[in-house]
């Protein structure tokens, strides 16, 4: 009996948020009172494709895709190259074919978490993964992508970007702060948050006014980070979340890796061998 009742417990912790289980809104999600994306003008549109041409960067479909081997670069640590890896491509995560783009420019190996603020595995992640982002590499970016399969999940990715730019700008003084609160109203207060009127409240808490947040809410630059993360979701081929991507390149999940640590350790060695190319 109490290897049965560990075993559900286990499936339970490295469950995922499916596409499918997304699929129908949520109960009150009738009462979201969603902002529709602005259009964009001409100037904008101009604006807007010099910006995606300058950051996204996307390796050629053409080009040969290599084995579990690294390529070593001529100043790698030869050594380093000599290791066995613990974790396996088709077992533990899978390659993309082709690489796809990364939300930031190549400057940096990317470690992208597609989330979803209604997703209880998602918030179950949220300390592994942050005490892993203290303590990265500095050569390594981490982002997060947060996936919009239905419209409740559409307004929790606006509420994301538009915290994202408050942050950046300085007007939300503490971003991290104000994440983790959102997880905490939905998963532990019951507040779900459908309404723009809910979610500017939440926004007040952390002193964001009403005019910088409908500023920004309604910018062009909102409505253009929403394009492009829903863009990179779809050529992830992500179905379930929480779901990781290493560098456009591997993609990977708790229920993949064995767990939330062995996830971590996955991460670190799939940006190795990025690093060793």
């Amino acid at each position: 009996m109490k290897n049965i009742i560990w075993f559900a417990a286990l499936t339970l912790i490295l469950a995922a948020c499916s596409k499918e289980d997304q699929a129908e809104p949520l109960a009150d999600e009738a009462t979201a009172v969603e902002t529709p994306a602005p259009e964009a003008t001409d100037e904008q549109a101009a604006a807007e494709e010099a910006s995606e041409t300058l950051v996204v960067v996307e390796e050629s479909a053409a080009e040969e895709e290599t084995g579990d081997e690294p390529i070593v670069l001529a100043l790698a640590d030869t050594q380093a190259t000599a290791r066995e890896w613990k974790y396996k491509e088709g077992t533990h995560y899978f390659r993309l074919m082709p690489t796809q783009p990364t939300f930031g420019a190549a400057d940096k190996i990317e470690v992208a978490e597609s989330f979803m603020y209604s997703c209880p595995h998602c918030f179950t992640l949220e300390p592994f993964i942050n005490q892993w982002a203290a303590q990265k590499d500095p050569a390594v970016r981490f982002v997060r992508i947060p996936a919009d399969w239905n419209g409740a999940a559409k307004l929790h990715a606006q509420v994301y970007y538009t915290q994202n730019i408050l942050g950046r700008n300085g007007t939300l003084k503490d971003a991290a702060g104000f994440h983790q609160a959102f997880f905490v109203e939905f998963h532990q207060r019951g507040n779900r948050l459908l309404s723009v009127e809910a979610i500017q409240r939440l926004f007040a808490r952390f002193d964001v006014s009403s005019a910088d947040f409908n500023k920004t809410w309604k910018s062009f630059e909102v409505n253009q980070l929403m394009r492009k993360g829903s863009d990179l979701v779809r050529r992830y081929g992500i179905t379930s979340v929480p779901t990781v991507v290493v560098n456009g390149k591997y993609r990977t999940s708790a229920a993949e890796a064995g767990g939330y640590d062995q996830l971590i350790e996955l991460i670190d060695e799939l940006t190795v061998r990025e690093g060793l190319r």
